[in-house]
């Protein structure tokens, strides 16, 4: 298994976050360092260190985090003006805790997908 991260604390509510969303099979809470006005992480309460990491049977999870976010985008409010969803994998896709997570930004418009350098 994967080293812990900090992701697994906040799921068992060892450090104090705020919970948007949890259920047996994701949590949900903002950013620590957002990116937008809105900027929520969306994780498996199962860790799965990286996408390429997702089996089979993760399928059911990794709908649910899909699920979640519709819902919170909607109770945000940026449903209809649009967001945009990001999971990151490995160093050079620019993930920083491997604990696979969705990020859900938006409330404003965002630019450009992506500048490479």
């Amino acid at each position: 298994m994967a080293q812990e991260t900090i992701f697994s604390k906040i799921i068992r509510q060892e450090i104090p976050a705020t919970l948007l969303y949890q259920d047996e099979l994701v949590t949900a809470f903002p950013d620590i360092a957002p990116k937008a006005k809105v900027h929520i992480l969306i994780v498996p309460n199962k860790q799965i260190a990286t996408a390429n990491d997702i089996q089979t049977e993760d399928e059911v999870v990794i709908g649910r985090m899909y699920r979640v976010a519709k819902q919170l985008a909607k109770e945000q409010g940026i449903d209809e003006s649009g967001y945009r969803l990001i999971m990151n994998c490995n160093e050079h896709g620019g993930q920083e805790v491997y604990h696979i997570h969705l990020h859900l930004v938006g409330g404003e418009p965002l630019g450009p997908m992506l500048t490479v350098k």
